[in-house]
Protein backbone atom coordinates (compact mmCIF):
# COMPACT_ATOMS: atom_id res chain seq x y z
CA UNK A 1 0.00 0.00 0.00
CA UNK A 2 1.43 3.30 -1.11
CA UNK A 3 1.23 5.70 1.59
CA UNK A 4 0.38 8.38 -0.86
CA UNK A 5 -3.01 7.28 -1.20
CA UNK A 6 -3.50 8.24 2.58
CA UNK A 7 -6.49 10.96 3.40
CA UNK A 8 -7.24 11.61 6.88
CA UNK A 9 -10.15 14.07 8.61
CA UNK A 10 -7.03 16.18 10.59
CA UNK A 11 -5.57 18.77 8.80
CA UNK A 12 -2.44 17.46 8.87
CA UNK A 13 0.83 18.59 7.06
CA UNK A 14 1.31 15.98 4.21
CA UNK A 15 3.45 18.29 2.37
CA UNK A 16 6.21 17.19 5.02
CA UNK A 17 5.58 13.45 4.55
CA UNK A 18 5.49 13.46 0.73
CA UNK A 19 8.33 15.81 0.57
CA UNK A 20 10.09 12.67 -0.71
CA UNK A 21 7.53 11.81 -3.18
CA UNK A 22 10.26 12.20 -6.01
CA UNK A 23 12.33 9.78 -4.73
CA UNK A 24 9.80 7.44 -3.40
CA UNK A 25 7.84 7.14 -6.44
CA UNK A 26 10.16 5.23 -8.27
CA UNK A 27 10.26 2.41 -5.74
CA UNK A 28 7.24 -0.26 -7.19
CA UNK A 29 10.10 -0.07 -10.02
CA UNK A 30 11.86 -2.28 -7.92
CA UNK A 31 8.72 -5.12 -6.58
CA UNK A 32 9.73 -7.80 -8.51
CA UNK A 33 13.06 -8.21 -6.62
CA UNK A 34 11.52 -9.72 -3.85
CA UNK A 35 13.06 -13.31 -2.96
CA UNK A 36 10.92 -16.79 -2.99
CA UNK A 37 8.84 -17.98 0.27
CA UNK A 38 6.10 -19.47 -1.00
CA UNK A 39 7.95 -21.62 -4.01
CA UNK A 40 7.07 -25.51 -4.18
CA UNK A 41 10.74 -26.93 -3.88
CA UNK A 42 11.54 -27.71 -7.78
CA UNK A 43 14.67 -29.26 -9.70
CA UNK A 44 14.20 -27.59 -12.97
CA UNK A 45 13.94 -23.71 -13.46
CA UNK A 46 10.15 -22.57 -14.84
CA UNK A 47 9.63 -20.31 -16.81
CA UNK A 48 6.77 -18.01 -17.82
CA UNK A 49 6.31 -15.10 -21.02
CA UNK A 50 3.20 -13.28 -21.85
CA UNK A 51 2.53 -11.90 -24.83
CA UNK A 52 -0.60 -9.26 -25.20
CA UNK A 53 -1.84 -7.91 -28.53
CA UNK A 54 -3.11 -4.95 -27.44
CA UNK A 55 -6.01 -5.06 -30.69
CA UNK A 56 -7.00 -8.49 -29.88
CA UNK A 57 -7.83 -11.12 -32.89
CA UNK A 58 -10.54 -11.48 -35.16
CA UNK A 59 -12.29 -14.09 -33.59
CA UNK A 60 -13.47 -16.08 -37.18
CA UNK A 61 -9.97 -16.37 -38.30
CA UNK A 62 -8.53 -17.73 -35.01
CA UNK A 63 -11.30 -20.38 -32.65
CA UNK A 64 -11.55 -23.38 -35.05
CA UNK A 65 -14.82 -24.79 -35.51
CA UNK A 66 -14.77 -27.86 -33.12
CA UNK A 67 -13.34 -28.77 -30.13
CA UNK A 68 -11.04 -31.28 -28.85
CA UNK A 69 -7.99 -32.88 -30.24
CA UNK A 70 -9.28 -33.29 -33.19
CA UNK A 71 -9.76 -30.17 -34.54
CA UNK A 72 -9.87 -28.94 -38.05
CA UNK A 73 -6.91 -25.58 -37.51
CA UNK A 74 -8.67 -22.26 -38.16
CA UNK A 75 -7.05 -19.77 -40.46
CA UNK A 76 -4.75 -18.24 -38.73
CA UNK A 77 -3.66 -21.85 -37.06
CA UNK A 78 -2.79 -23.72 -40.00
CA UNK A 79 0.81 -22.46 -40.22
CA UNK A 80 1.46 -23.15 -36.89
CA UNK A 81 0.70 -27.21 -37.70
CA UNK A 82 3.83 -28.29 -37.09
CA UNK A 83 4.16 -27.30 -33.50
CA UNK A 84 0.61 -28.40 -33.26
CA UNK A 85 1.04 -30.78 -30.36
CA UNK A 86 2.98 -28.08 -28.58
CA UNK A 87 -0.16 -25.67 -27.97
CA UNK A 88 -3.63 -25.01 -27.12
CA UNK A 89 -5.97 -23.32 -28.54
CA UNK A 90 -8.73 -21.66 -25.60
CA UNK A 91 -11.90 -20.14 -26.47
CA UNK A 92 -15.17 -18.75 -24.44
CA UNK A 93 -12.62 -17.37 -21.79
CA UNK A 94 -12.27 -13.72 -20.32
CA UNK A 95 -11.91 -11.97 -16.78
CA UNK A 96 -14.81 -11.89 -14.76
CA UNK A 97 -15.61 -8.03 -14.36
CA UNK A 98 -13.69 -6.55 -16.14
CA UNK A 99 -14.62 -4.23 -19.20
CA UNK A 100 -14.13 -1.12 -20.82
CA UNK A 101 -12.20 -1.78 -23.93
CA UNK A 102 -8.94 -0.85 -24.92
CA UNK A 103 -8.82 0.52 -20.76
CA UNK A 104 -8.81 -2.87 -19.70
CA UNK A 105 -5.24 -3.36 -21.12
CA UNK A 106 -4.66 -3.32 -17.58
CA UNK A 107 -6.50 -6.37 -16.32
CA UNK A 108 -4.60 -8.79 -18.96
CA UNK A 109 -2.24 -10.23 -17.08
CA UNK A 110 -3.65 -8.79 -13.39
CA UNK A 111 -7.34 -9.68 -14.18
CA UNK A 112 -8.54 -6.86 -11.50
CA UNK A 113 -12.10 -6.42 -12.00
CA UNK A 114 -12.29 -2.73 -12.92
CA UNK A 115 -15.43 -0.16 -12.87
CA UNK A 116 -15.96 0.98 -16.50
CA UNK A 117 -12.67 -0.16 -17.51
CA UNK A 118 -10.68 1.77 -15.00
CA UNK A 119 -9.48 -0.13 -11.76
CA UNK A 120 -9.10 1.97 -9.40
CA UNK A 121 -6.37 0.24 -7.59
CA UNK A 122 -4.74 -2.76 -9.52
CA UNK A 123 -3.52 -5.75 -8.36
CA UNK A 124 -0.28 -7.85 -8.81
CA UNK A 125 0.05 -9.20 -12.49
CA UNK A 126 0.44 -12.68 -13.19
CA UNK A 127 4.47 -12.39 -14.21
CA UNK A 128 5.43 -10.41 -11.24
CA UNK A 129 4.10 -12.64 -8.69
CA UNK A 130 6.05 -14.85 -10.29
CA UNK A 131 8.69 -12.69 -10.10
CA UNK A 132 8.37 -11.78 -7.17
CA UNK A 133 8.70 -15.16 -5.25
CA UNK A 134 11.16 -16.58 -7.88
CA UNK A 135 12.42 -13.89 -9.44
CA UNK A 136 15.67 -13.50 -7.12
CA UNK A 137 17.30 -16.45 -9.44
CA UNK A 138 18.73 -14.56 -11.97
CA UNK A 139 20.05 -11.14 -12.42
CA UNK A 140 16.64 -9.79 -13.96
CA UNK A 141 13.72 -10.70 -11.86
CA UNK A 142 11.61 -10.22 -15.03
CA UNK A 143 11.87 -8.12 -18.08
CA UNK A 144 8.48 -6.05 -18.82
CA UNK A 145 8.92 -5.12 -22.51
CA UNK A 146 6.60 -3.46 -25.65
CA UNK A 147 7.14 -3.34 -29.05
CA UNK A 148 5.88 0.86 -28.94
CA UNK A 149 5.51 2.74 -25.77
CA UNK A 150 6.75 2.18 -22.43
CA UNK A 151 2.64 1.26 -21.11
CA UNK A 152 2.41 -2.57 -20.01
CA UNK A 153 0.21 -4.92 -17.74
CA UNK A 154 2.81 -5.73 -15.94
CA UNK A 155 1.97 -4.35 -12.22
CA UNK A 156 3.34 -4.76 -9.17
CA UNK A 157 1.44 -5.71 -6.06
CA UNK A 158 0.74 -2.29 -4.61
CA UNK A 159 -0.78 -1.44 -8.07
CA UNK A 160 2.05 0.39 -9.58
CA UNK A 161 2.68 -0.42 -13.41
CA UNK A 162 6.09 -1.00 -14.45
CA UNK A 163 7.20 0.96 -17.57
CA UNK A 164 8.06 -1.38 -20.68
CA UNK A 165 11.49 -1.78 -22.16
CA UNK A 166 9.99 -0.59 -26.12
CA UNK A 167 13.54 -0.62 -27.64
CA UNK A 168 15.50 -3.98 -28.99
CA UNK A 169 18.61 -2.66 -29.20
CA UNK A 170 18.65 -1.19 -25.48
CA UNK A 171 17.52 -4.61 -24.26
CA UNK A 172 20.16 -6.69 -25.84
CA UNK A 173 22.48 -3.98 -24.19
CA UNK A 174 20.85 -3.91 -20.89
CA UNK A 175 21.83 -7.70 -20.91
CA UNK A 176 24.33 -8.70 -22.66
CA UNK A 177 26.53 -5.91 -22.90
CA UNK A 178 29.16 -5.52 -19.44
CA UNK A 179 28.58 -1.70 -17.32
CA UNK A 180 31.53 0.60 -17.95
CA UNK A 181 33.15 0.87 -14.25
CA UNK A 182 31.94 4.37 -13.79
CA UNK A 183 28.24 3.52 -14.44
CA UNK A 184 28.97 0.16 -12.30
CA UNK A 185 30.01 2.86 -9.54
CA UNK A 186 27.65 4.60 -9.67
CA UNK A 187 24.85 1.43 -9.54
CA UNK A 188 26.72 0.77 -6.08
CA UNK A 189 26.10 4.08 -4.66
CA UNK A 190 22.25 4.23 -5.91
CA UNK A 191 22.13 1.15 -4.23
CA UNK A 192 23.72 2.79 -0.79
CA UNK A 193 21.77 5.94 -0.97
CA UNK A 194 18.08 4.02 -1.94
CA UNK A 195 18.59 2.27 1.14
CA UNK A 196 19.01 5.41 3.58
CA UNK A 197 16.45 7.31 1.62
CA UNK A 198 13.81 4.52 2.48
CA UNK A 199 15.21 4.78 6.62
CA UNK A 200 14.13 8.54 5.67
CA UNK A 201 10.82 7.93 4.61
CA UNK A 202 10.41 5.14 7.11
CA UNK A 203 11.25 7.78 9.99
CA UNK A 204 8.32 10.44 8.61
CA UNK A 205 6.05 7.60 8.27
CA UNK A 206 6.48 5.85 12.06
CA UNK A 207 5.89 10.06 12.81
CA UNK A 208 3.13 10.35 11.06
CA UNK A 209 1.42 6.79 12.51
CA UNK A 210 0.97 8.61 15.51
CA UNK A 211 -1.10 11.31 14.29
CA UNK A 212 -3.43 9.42 12.17
CA UNK A 213 -6.64 7.08 12.98
CA UNK A 214 -6.94 3.06 13.13
CA UNK A 215 -7.97 2.97 9.49
CA UNK A 216 -5.16 4.98 8.23
CA UNK A 217 -2.62 3.04 10.38
CA UNK A 218 -3.53 -0.04 8.91
CA UNK A 219 -2.16 1.19 5.45
CA UNK A 220 0.76 2.27 6.89
CA UNK A 221 1.45 -1.16 8.65
CA UNK A 222 0.69 -2.17 4.70
CA UNK A 223 3.33 -0.03 3.37
CA UNK A 224 6.13 -0.43 6.44
CA UNK A 225 5.89 -4.25 4.99
CA UNK A 226 6.75 -3.28 1.76
CA UNK A 227 9.25 -0.76 2.82
CA UNK A 228 10.88 -3.73 4.53
CA UNK A 229 10.78 -5.83 1.50
CA UNK A 230 11.90 -3.21 -0.88
CA UNK A 231 15.25 -2.97 1.41
CA UNK A 232 15.50 -6.93 1.32
CA UNK A 233 15.47 -6.73 -2.75
CA UNK A 234 17.65 -3.69 -2.58
CA UNK A 235 20.42 -5.82 -0.64
CA UNK A 236 19.93 -9.18 -2.53
CA UNK A 237 20.19 -6.83 -6.02
CA UNK A 238 23.79 -5.77 -5.34
CA UNK A 239 25.32 -9.32 -5.96
CA UNK A 240 25.06 -9.09 -9.41
CA UNK A 241 26.10 -5.45 -9.73
CA UNK A 242 29.79 -6.71 -10.32
CA UNK A 243 29.08 -9.95 -11.97
CA UNK A 244 30.08 -10.13 -15.81
CA UNK A 245 27.32 -10.44 -18.24
CA UNK A 246 26.88 -13.60 -20.43
CA UNK A 247 29.00 -13.49 -23.77
CA UNK A 248 26.74 -14.28 -26.43
CA UNK A 249 28.75 -13.54 -29.70
CA UNK A 250 26.40 -12.06 -32.36
CA UNK A 251 24.60 -8.98 -32.35
CA UNK A 252 20.68 -8.04 -32.59
CA UNK A 253 18.80 -8.17 -35.55
CA UNK A 254 17.46 -4.57 -36.91
CA UNK A 255 13.90 -5.10 -37.11
CA UNK A 256 11.59 -2.97 -39.75
CA UNK A 257 10.35 -0.12 -37.64
CA UNK A 258 7.36 0.20 -39.90
CA UNK A 259 6.68 -3.60 -39.16
CA UNK A 260 4.93 -4.65 -35.80
CA UNK A 261 5.28 -8.13 -36.43
CA UNK A 262 8.84 -7.54 -37.22
CA UNK A 263 9.29 -5.54 -33.77
CA UNK A 264 7.51 -8.76 -32.07
CA UNK A 265 9.80 -11.23 -33.49
CA UNK A 266 13.04 -9.01 -32.82
CA UNK A 267 12.17 -8.67 -29.25
CA UNK A 268 11.36 -11.81 -29.10
CA UNK A 269 14.28 -12.98 -30.57
CA UNK A 270 16.44 -11.26 -27.57
CA UNK A 271 13.87 -12.58 -25.36
CA UNK A 272 15.37 -15.93 -26.01
CA UNK A 273 18.50 -15.51 -25.82
CA UNK A 274 17.57 -14.34 -22.12
CA UNK A 275 15.97 -17.64 -21.46
CA UNK A 276 18.86 -19.25 -22.84
CA UNK A 277 21.56 -17.52 -20.68
CA UNK A 278 19.20 -17.79 -17.85
CA UNK A 279 19.32 -14.01 -17.24
CA UNK A 280 15.58 -14.07 -16.49
CA UNK A 281 12.70 -16.26 -16.25
CA UNK A 282 9.62 -13.81 -17.01
CA UNK A 283 8.63 -12.14 -19.05
CA UNK A 284 5.97 -9.90 -20.63
CA UNK A 285 5.52 -8.29 -24.12
CA UNK A 286 3.02 -6.12 -24.83
CA UNK A 287 2.38 -5.11 -28.61
CA UNK A 288 0.97 -1.75 -29.28
CA UNK A 289 2.96 -0.87 -32.34
CA UNK A 290 0.32 0.70 -34.21
CA UNK A 291 2.73 1.08 -37.55
CA UNK A 292 2.34 -2.06 -40.42
CA UNK A 293 2.35 -0.44 -43.31
CA UNK A 294 5.77 -2.65 -43.82
CA UNK A 295 3.78 -5.81 -44.20
CA UNK A 296 2.90 -6.15 -47.63
CA UNK A 297 -0.57 -5.56 -49.11
CA UNK A 298 -1.10 -3.19 -45.99
CA UNK A 299 -2.02 0.70 -46.14
CA UNK A 300 -3.91 1.34 -43.18
CA UNK A 301 -3.05 1.78 -39.34
CA UNK A 302 -3.10 -1.27 -37.47
CA UNK A 303 -5.84 0.63 -35.04
CA UNK A 304 -7.70 1.66 -37.65
CA UNK A 305 -8.19 -1.86 -39.19
CA UNK A 306 -8.90 -3.45 -35.99
CA UNK A 307 -12.16 -1.20 -36.48
CA UNK A 308 -13.33 -3.04 -39.25
CA UNK A 309 -16.98 -2.90 -39.09
CA UNK A 310 -16.80 -6.29 -41.15
CA UNK A 311 -15.34 -4.15 -43.99
CA UNK A 312 -14.01 -6.81 -46.85
CA UNK A 313 -11.25 -5.19 -47.51
CA UNK A 314 -10.45 -3.46 -43.96
CA UNK A 315 -10.27 -7.36 -42.61
CA UNK A 316 -8.71 -8.34 -45.50
CA UNK A 317 -5.78 -6.08 -44.28
CA UNK A 318 -6.31 -7.00 -41.13
CA UNK A 319 -5.99 -10.77 -41.58
CA UNK A 320 -2.13 -10.24 -43.03
CA UNK A 321 -1.42 -8.13 -39.87
CA UNK A 322 -2.83 -10.86 -37.32
CA UNK A 323 -1.17 -13.29 -39.37
CA UNK A 324 2.04 -11.89 -38.95
CA UNK A 325 1.51 -11.11 -35.54
CA UNK A 326 0.78 -14.75 -34.71
CA UNK A 327 3.18 -16.40 -37.01
CA UNK A 328 6.42 -14.29 -35.13
CA UNK A 329 4.51 -16.07 -31.91
CA UNK A 330 5.01 -19.45 -33.19
CA UNK A 331 8.39 -18.50 -34.15
CA UNK A 332 9.00 -17.99 -30.89
CA UNK A 333 7.25 -21.23 -29.85
CA UNK A 334 9.50 -22.91 -32.38
CA UNK A 335 12.67 -21.49 -31.18
CA UNK A 336 12.22 -22.55 -27.16
CA UNK A 337 11.51 -26.21 -28.73
CA UNK A 338 14.66 -26.38 -30.35
CA UNK A 339 16.96 -24.96 -28.17
CA UNK A 340 18.10 -26.69 -24.78
CA UNK A 341 18.74 -25.50 -20.88
CA UNK A 342 20.94 -27.93 -18.71
CA UNK A 343 20.11 -30.70 -21.23
CA UNK A 344 16.68 -30.15 -21.39
CA UNK A 345 13.71 -28.54 -24.29
CA UNK A 346 13.35 -25.31 -22.95
CA UNK A 347 9.53 -25.49 -24.26
CA UNK A 348 9.07 -27.86 -21.73
CA UNK A 349 9.92 -25.56 -18.76
CA UNK A 350 8.61 -22.51 -20.59
CA UNK A 351 4.95 -21.72 -20.16
CA UNK A 352 4.00 -19.08 -23.15
CA UNK A 353 0.64 -17.17 -23.35
CA UNK A 354 -1.02 -15.13 -26.30
CA UNK A 355 -3.69 -13.27 -25.13
CA UNK A 356 -5.31 -9.94 -25.36
CA UNK A 357 -7.69 -7.59 -23.14
CA UNK A 358 -10.40 -7.22 -26.36
CA UNK A 359 -12.60 -10.43 -27.58
CA UNK A 360 -13.52 -8.03 -29.99
CA UNK A 361 -11.58 -5.15 -31.48
CA UNK A 362 -14.08 -3.60 -33.20
CA UNK A 363 -16.91 -3.58 -31.04
CA UNK A 364 -14.14 -3.09 -27.65
CA UNK A 365 -15.90 -6.14 -26.34
CA UNK A 366 -13.57 -7.46 -23.64
CA UNK A 367 -15.22 -10.98 -23.45
CA UNK A 368 -14.17 -14.17 -25.68
CA UNK A 369 -10.70 -13.23 -25.11
CA UNK A 370 -7.86 -14.83 -27.67
CA UNK A 371 -5.78 -17.29 -25.78
CA UNK A 372 -3.15 -19.76 -26.89
CA UNK A 373 -0.91 -21.53 -24.64
CA UNK A 374 1.90 -23.52 -25.42
CA UNK A 375 4.96 -25.39 -23.41
CA UNK A 376 5.18 -26.24 -20.17
CA UNK A 377 4.50 -29.76 -18.57
CA UNK A 378 0.48 -29.30 -20.43
CA UNK A 379 -1.08 -31.90 -22.50
CA UNK A 380 -1.47 -29.68 -25.32
CA UNK A 381 -2.87 -30.12 -29.07
CA UNK A 382 -6.51 -29.37 -28.62
CA UNK A 383 -8.91 -27.19 -29.08
CA UNK A 384 -10.45 -26.00 -25.44
CA UNK A 385 -13.49 -24.65 -26.08
CA UNK A 386 -15.89 -23.10 -23.26
CA UNK A 387 -19.08 -21.35 -23.82
CA UNK A 388 -19.16 -18.02 -25.86
CA UNK A 389 -21.88 -16.54 -24.22
CA UNK A 390 -21.46 -17.94 -20.94
CA UNK A 391 -17.70 -17.18 -20.76
CA UNK A 392 -15.27 -19.24 -18.26
CA UNK A 393 -13.01 -17.39 -16.17
CA UNK A 394 -9.43 -17.19 -17.72
CA UNK A 395 -8.01 -15.97 -14.15
CA UNK A 396 -8.45 -20.31 -14.05
CA UNK A 397 -5.65 -20.76 -16.66
CA UNK A 398 -3.71 -18.07 -14.66
CA UNK A 399 -3.75 -20.32 -11.62
CA UNK A 400 -2.69 -23.44 -13.51
CA UNK A 401 0.40 -21.47 -14.57
CA UNK A 402 1.14 -20.44 -10.91
CA UNK A 403 1.08 -23.99 -10.44
CA UNK A 404 3.31 -25.10 -13.16
CA UNK A 405 5.77 -22.73 -11.93
CA UNK A 406 5.89 -24.19 -8.54
CA UNK A 407 4.07 -21.83 -6.95
CA UNK A 408 0.89 -23.33 -5.17
CA UNK A 409 -1.64 -20.47 -4.54
CA UNK A 410 -5.40 -21.41 -3.84
CA UNK A 411 -6.19 -18.53 -5.90
CA UNK A 412 -5.46 -15.88 -7.90
CA UNK A 413 -7.46 -12.71 -9.09
CA UNK A 414 -11.19 -13.80 -9.44
CA UNK A 415 -10.30 -17.51 -10.10
CA UNK A 416 -12.28 -20.33 -9.33
CA UNK A 417 -9.67 -23.39 -9.20
CA UNK A 418 -7.14 -24.45 -12.43
CA UNK A 419 -8.20 -24.71 -15.49
CA UNK A 420 -10.72 -27.57 -16.32
CA UNK A 421 -9.67 -29.51 -19.32
CA UNK A 422 -6.31 -28.66 -19.10
CA UNK A 423 -4.56 -31.22 -17.46
CA UNK A 424 -0.52 -31.83 -16.88
CA UNK A 425 1.59 -34.71 -18.34
CA UNK A 426 2.35 -36.86 -15.59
Amino acid sequence: MSPFNIHTGAQLSRRRFLRNAGIAIGLPMLDAMTPAFAAEPIKTPKRFVGVSLSLGLHSPNLVPQDAGFNYQPSQYLRSLQDIRDRFTVISGTSHPGVTGGHKAESSIFSACPNQGGSAERNTISLDQLMAKHLGHETRFPSLVLTTGGQRSPSYTENGAMIPAIDDPRALFEQLFVDDDPKVIRRKEELLRSGKSILDIVGAEAKALQREVGNGDREKLDSWFTSVRELEQRLEMNKQWVNRPKPRIGKQPRVAERDNAADIERATLDIALLALQTDSTRFITLHCTGNVVRGIDGVEESYHGLSHHGLDDDKLRQLTLVEQAMIDSWGNFVRQLKASTHQDRCLLDDTTVLLTSNLGNASSHNTRNMPVLLAGGSFKHGQHLAFDQNDNYPLPNLYLSALHEVGLMHENFATSTGNMKGLERQT
